[in-house]
Parts: structure tokens; C-alpha cells; sequence
């Protein structure tokens, strides 16, 4: 095998993909003409070193191209020869860029990559030999061709398990290229990379957020945009591209199965039936194991307040910043959305805004909010009240245009949804006077404001306005006006609804034991029960799995004036007309009973486990509460509403789109030939009316099924069909009775394809 003939050496040259697969078969008998392959490509490397610029013998380039990849496929075959190869083409490739033909350069950098995929080099090395070239080279081909594979080999490298050795050096090296001259361009290309890193979650830890955050601060305008559209949209892209994935096409193994039963069995069936064996198991395996916890990128940050005073003040308060009116409010929106999620203190934002809340200010609607994204709780109420009067009085008034009253209505209204107390009585009923109006748009703003203080300070509206719950919760006092810097108890909701349930429950066993109901000696019982019932049953009806949820009726809910009537268990009532003795009575007595739910919900939280039939019990529970508040309306629901109010969006970010109201969906409203074209558009995208017949049909067939003897026997040419109906007219009345009888045998058997005894 070893001896080969001398002619072979000489006509190589034309065919080194043959050669390169015989060496890979067997390296050691064709070691002679790999060096001999070796020995050319030295000799073009030194000519090319030699002159890099006038080199203009295409035929010599075409054999340098063909060499280096040749040497690139089998370096992995003989290690020790090629060991130097790899530094070679680095070094051409990093001192030689600019110069190189653009077939050549590449063909060196798919080797490396070739060579990187064969482990001959590791991804540090190759990444980077990429980095300065790609922020330095002028070719703007190449940059996309190394952006292209820097991504490529991330994601292969971080594909089993997470390297995370390499993505601290790419991280250090990204975050150097953004803070060592904040001014230049090249650090976009750390904004691109660690941005598609983030959006495919190879990246999901603070110090990729470091860097864009870095990016943000810097001094060009492309960096400073590339970081904060990261802040503002970069988890919407994870999400989008997680929900894209998620989305594909199931298999259907009843179909294939089907096909692979009925078609003619091939090879080809049976790989495409394995491989969407394979598919499904994957899927299901994938469905098994525990969803990521992905933090959002605004959570990840180190210094919150320190990151909004900077952005704050290098890019919206000095005169000197270079941005534009839209990439200003790109940064507002990232600088609010800040203070409203972390409730940061940046006493100063908010007079900022005071020379741009006029309804003649470009892009106003993203003014108003911003500033409503950046309230929250602990802002002081005299610091918001001023851009609150301001609001009202440039846009509020009735020589204002609908839209622009409604604009302004709807941002008062966010405002005050994150700081009730931005409002005062006076300017609060003026606004309500509104709901009045005839434009649609002010109407709908004026009573959602009117809607949300009848929850959080209906005792700042007049009594006509108040509206029976608000009114009956004054009463009680269980409506009370909310203090600054108050905080709702944290507790796990519904809890108290368990411990209810739980009660009821116990009551209802001793009583089927025949034992008194207010009993406590099976409370070992019930512990022991609840272990037992440690897992959820399967088949156990839930608000998931479609079922009815159990709510109380209307007639079940009595509120009365009359101090006849006694309140039946379990409803309850309030007297309006009542003594002051009975009312400090009554007073005392809420309190009682609010101190013993809560001593009740401490008990059950600090002294038992809950187990998962109980989680999923508190579920239900938790359904059919909010159900039944929702359609009866309690005071009981404005109650858990004015505790989640300043909670409200604090995730979601506030768009002009809801500022602007229902002037946003009026825009521009269209002809009578565009409603046409709408309509016409509509109706082709409408499936055609058909038989029932007609749609079995066609779901037979895409699902691969035949037809029946009967339906191909109706499209069978007239002619094909008449010999035989003609015999059948000349059948004799014997032959007939003979044709039957054996139609009624095979009807016995089952038909032609019977079981027979």
C-alpha cells in the first residue's frame, strides 16, 4: 500500500478533493503525498509574504486557496506536520486583511473555523484572532462574515453545557472594547453580539447587562441607542424568540404510521417515521424538564439609582448631548422605566418635564408617559401635584380638542393610579364633570378617573359621585384614605379562603360522625389526611382543566338598610341607620374579627406545610374569588384593588398608544372605498361556504387517506360502466335470486374481507 507510482505526485495538483478523501481513509500510505501538498503550499505562502499587495497570478491564488483548504480538511490526520498551520493563517489573516483578495481571506477564515470544529484550536484562540479585525477592518463584507462566526461558534460552544470559562473572556473583552474609548464606533459591535447572545439566553447573567449598560453611557449615539433599546426591548425579543421556537410544527405519527401501513414500504418511510419518532421524543423531553428562570435585564442591574442619575444627566440635562428629539425619548423612557420598577429617588426628573407638557410639544403623548412611568408610591405628592395642574390646565378644558383632552385625562389618571395623592378635591371634581361629555374619548378617560379614586379616595369626591360601594365602604370604615410611603402587609393571597375551607371541611366530617361541629380532637386526623393527600390526583376538576368554577349566586349577597332584618351566616350586611353606640359596637367588633382572620392566616402559614393538593386547592379557591368579585362587585374587590393599584404596570412598560386613548385607534379614519377594499380583502381571505361531504373530503386527503370502492366507482367513466349494467338488465330471475343470496352470505361474514369459520 505504501509504494505508489511517481506519475501520481504530478497530477495531484488537479485533484485535491480526491486526495483529501483517500487520506482520510488511510493517512498513513498517501503521508508522501500530503507532504508533497505541504511542500507547495509553503512555497506559496513564502511568495505571498513577499509581495501581499502584487500578487496578480490568479492561478496562484487559486491554488493558495485550494492548498489552504486542503491542509485545512486533513490536519487532524497528520498533527505533528501541520502544527504550525494554524499560526500561519492567523498571522496572515490579522497583519494581511486589508490587502487580501476577498476569495482568499475567505478561505482562511472558514478554515480556521475548520480547524476550530476539529479542536486543533480552541475558541479562545480563534476569537481572539476575530475581535480586532472585526472592529478594524474596512471590508464590510468581512465584518459580516466574522460577525457570522463569532456568533456561530458561541452558540455551538455554549450548546451542551455552558462554558463558562470562555464567555467571561469574550465578556471581559466586549466590556474592554466599550469603556476604552467611549467615543468610538467600534463598540457597537459588543452592543450587536451581546444582544443576540442575550435574545438566544446564552447570555442571562449580570455581566452582559454590565456591558450594555456601559453602552449606554458611552458618547456615540449609535452605542448609546444599540444599549438603551436593549434596556427597553431586549426581554420582548427573548420572549418573541422563545414563543417561535415553541410554536413549531408537531408530527403526526397516526398519519405516518398510516402512510407507512397502506403505501408501499421503502427505507425512506421508515427514516423519516424513526426520525419523527426521535422529534416527538425530544419534544416530550423537553417538556419535562424545568423552564429556566430568565431575570429581566432591568432586574440585573448592580446600581439602579446610580445608572438613572448618570443616564439622566449626561444625556437629558446636558446641553452638550449630540442626541436627537427621538433618541432623548428613547432615553426618558429607559430613565423612568428605571424609577418606576426600583421606586428610585430622582427628585430632579420631574421638573424636567415641565417644559414639555403642552399639547404643541412634538410627541407629547411619550412625555406624558414617561412621566407616569416614573411614579410610583414614594414620590412626594408636592412635587407630582404641579405637573398634575399643569396637565390639567393645557390639556384639560373645553376649548381643547377631544383627543387632547383625553390624552390628558388618561395621563392624570396613570399618575394618579401609581400616587393617589398627586390629586386635590378641587381639581379631582373638576375633572370628573367631564364624564359628561360628548366626546367618547373624554367621557371613558373622565370615568376611569372617577372609577379609580371611588377605590382609593372616594372620600375627595362629592356624594353624588361616590356610587353605592365606595359609600357603604366609608361608611364601615373598611375604605380608608391611603398615607404616604404605605405599604401593603405581604402575605400569600387566598390564604385566608384555605383556612375557611379547611374549617368548613373538619365541620362537615364531624357532623357525618355525628359528633358536635365546633369540635377540635380530630386535628390529628386532619394532619394525617393531609399527608396522605400529599399529591394531586390527576382526575381531580380544577379551573384548568375546563371545569365549572362554583359561584355564590346573586340572591346570596344581601346589603340592607333596615334594622329589622338579621343577616343570615355567611352574608354580609351593613346598617347605614344606626346609633353611635351600635356603630362603635359594630367598629370594635370588625376589628375582632379582622385581628382573629389574621392571627388564623399566621396559624396555618407559620405552623403546616402546605402541601401540593393544598397549593392547588388555594388555586381554585383563588378563581372562584376573583370570579365572584368580578361579577358581583363587593366591596371586598376595591378593597384588594386600592392594596394592588401602585403595583399596577410596574413590569409592563406605558406606551403614548394608551395615553392617547381611543384617538389612537380613530387615527386617520378611513374612506368608503377603503372600507370596501376591506371588506373585499375579508371575504378572499374567507374560506368558501361547503357541504359537510365536501370538507370530509378534503380532510381525507390531507391526511393521506384513500377514497372508497363506492366514491371511485361514481367518477368511472360512463362508458367503462354500461357493459355491466347491461348485464344486469338480461339477468334472468334465477341468476338474480343467485346474485342475492350470495350478497346476503357475505353480509353475514362480514363482506368480502370476512373472517371466515
Amino acid at each position: 500500500m505504501g509504494k505508489r507510482k511517481l506519475g501520481a505526485l504530478e497530477k495531484v495538483d488537479a485533484d485535491l478533493p480526491n486526495l483529501q478523501n483517500k487520506i482520510k481513509r488511510d493517512p498513513q500510505s498517501y503521508h508522501t503525498d500530503f507532504l508533497h501538498q505541504y511542500i507547495q503550499y509553503e512555497n506559496q505562502r513564502q511568495i505571498f509574504l513577499q509581495a501581499p499587495t502584487s500578487s496578480s497570478d490568479s492561478s496562484g491564488l487559486i491554488s493558495f486557496r485550494e492548498l489552504i483548504e486542503f491542509i485545512a480538511h486533513v490536519a487532524d490526520c497528520y498533527k505533528e506536520e501541520t502544527k504550525e498551520f494554524p499560526r500561519q493563517l492567523i498571522e496572515i489573516l490579522s497583519q494581511h486583511h486589508a490587502q487580501l483578495e476577498g476569495e482568499l481571506r475567505e478561505k482562511i477564515v472558514g478554515s480556521l473555523v475548520l480547524l476550530r470544529k476539529k479542536e486543533i484550536i480552541d475558541s479562545n484562540t480563534l476569537l481572539q484572532c476575530f475581535f480586532p479585525i472585526l472592529t478594524g477592518t474596512p471590508s464590510k463584507s468581512l465584518r459580516a462574515l466574522l460577525f457570522q462566526k463569532i456568533l456561530s461558534d458561541l452558540r455551538s460552544v455554549n450548546s451542551k453545557t455552558t462554558n463558562h470559562r470562555l464567555n467571561r473572556s469574550v465578556q471581559t473583552t466586549l466590556h474592554n472594547l466599550v469603556t476604552e474609548d467611549r467615543s468610538s464606533g467600534k463598540a457597537l459591535w459588543a452592543v450587536k453580539i451581546t444582544r443576540e447572545m442575550w435574545k438566544r439566553q446564552i447570555w442571562t447573567d449580570a455581566k452582559a447587562v454590565e456591558i450594555m449598560k456601559e453602552a449606554a453611557l458611552a458618547d456615540n449615539e449609535k452605542c448609546v441607542v444599540g444599549g438603551v433599546r436593549f434596556f427597553l426591548g431586549g426581554d420582548k425579543e427573548r420572549e418573541e424568540l422563545e414563543d417561535e421556537s415553541s410554536d413549531e410544527e408537531d408530527v403526526d405519527m397516526g398519519k405516518l404510521k398510516h402512510q407507512l401501513g397502506v403505501n408501499k414500504k421503502s427505507k425512506k418511510t421508515e427514516r423519516k417515521l424513526e426520525k419523527a419518532a426521535a422529534a416527538v421524543k425530544k419534544k416530550e423531553k423537553k417538556k419535562s424538564q424545568p423552564h429556566p428562570l430568565n431575570f429581566s435585564a432591568l432586574h440585573l442591574l448592580h446600581d439602579p439609582q446610580g445608572f438613572a442619575e448618570t443616564l439622566f444627566s449626561k444625556h437629558l440635562q446636558n446641553t452638550k448631548s449630540k442626541l436627537n428629539l427621538e433618541q432623548k425619548l428613547l432615553v426618558l423612557q429607559l430613565v423612568s422605566r428605571l424609577i418606576g420598577l426600583h421606586k428610585l429617588t430622582v427628585i430632579s426628573f420631574y421638573s424636567y418635564f415641565l417644559k414639555y407638557l403642552t399639547p404643541r410639544q412634538p410627541s407629547v403623548t411619550s412625555f406624558l408617559a414617561s412621566l407616569a412611568q416614573s411614579t410610583h408610591n414614594l414620590v412626594p405628592p408636592d412635587i407630582l401635584e404641579p405637573l398634575v395642574q399643569k396637565i390639567a390646565n393645557e390639556f384639560v378644558s373645553e376649548a381643547a380638542a377631544g383627543e387632547v383632552a383625553a390624552a390628558g385625562l388618561n395621563a392624570i389618571r396613570e399618575i394618579c393610579v401609581r400616587q393617589p395623592l398627586a390629586m386635590n378635591d378641587t381639581l379631582l371634581q373638576d375633572l370628573v364633570m367631564y364624564k359628561k361629555s360628548k366626546d367618547k374619548g373624554v367621557m371613558m378617560a373622565s370615568k376611569g378617573l372617577l372609577s379609580l379614586y371611588r377605590q382609593v379616595g372616594a372620600d375627595m369626591l362629592r356624594k353624588r359621585d361616590r356610587g353605592r360601594d365606595a359609600t357603604i365602604g366609608l361608611k364601615s370604615g373598611e375604605q380608608t384614605k391611603q398615607r404616604f410611603g404605605e405599604e401593603a402587609v405581604g402575605e400569600i393571597e387566598g390564604l385566608d379562603l384555605l383556612e375557611k375551607w379547611k374549617r368548613e371541611e373538619r365541620q362537615r366530617r364531624r357532623l357525618e360522625k355525628g359528633l358536635p361541629a365546633d369540635g377540635s380532637d380530630d386535628e390529628e386526623d386532619d394532619d394525617e389526611e393531609d399527608w396522605n393527600a400529599w399529591n394531586v390526583q390527576d382526575d381531580e376538576e380544577s379551573d384548568d382543566s375546563g371545569g365549572w368554577i362554583n359561584v355564590e349566586s346573586d340572591d346570596e349577597i344581601n346589603i340592607s338598610d333596615s334594622e329589622d332584618e338579621k343577616p343570615a351566616a355567611k352574608k354580609v350586611r351593613f346598617d347605614v341607620h344606626v346609633s353611635d353606640d351600635k356603630e362603635n359596637g359594630g367598629a370594635e367588633k370588625s376589628v375582632d374579627e379582622e385581628e382573629a382572620a389574621l392571627q388564623s392566616k399566621l396559624n396555618l402559614a407559620t405552623t403546616r406545610i402546605l402541601t401540593p393538593a393544598d397549593l392547588a386547592k388555594l388555586q381554585e379557591l383563588r378563581t372562584t374569588a376573583s370570579v365572584s368579585s368580578l361579577m358581583h362587585k363587593t366591596h371586598h374587590a376595591a378593597k384588594t384593588q386600592q392594596q394592588t393599584n401602585s403595583q399596577r404596570h410596574m413590569d409592563d412598560p406605558l406606551t403614548a398608544a394608551e395615553i392617547e386613548g381611543l384617538a389612537s385607534l380613530s387615527k386617520g379614519k378611513a374612506t368608503r372605498a377603503q372600507k370596501l377594499a376591506l371588506l373585499q380583502e375579508h371575504k378572499d381571505d374567507r374560506e368558501e361556504h361547503k357541504s359537510k361531504a365536501a370538507r370530509k373530503k378534503e380532510r381525507k386527503e390531507s391526511e393521506g387517506k384513500s377514497t372508497t370502492n363506492k366514491e371511485k366507482a361514481r367518477k368511472k367513466n360512463f362508458l367503462m360502466t354500461l357493459g355491466k349494467a347491461k348485464s344486469k338488465g338480461k339477468r334472468s330471475l334465477v341468476e338474480h335470486r343467485k346474485v342475492l343470496k350470495l350478497h346476503a352470505a357475505r353480509g353475514k361474514k362480514g363482506g368480502r374481507r370476512g373472517n371466515r369459520d
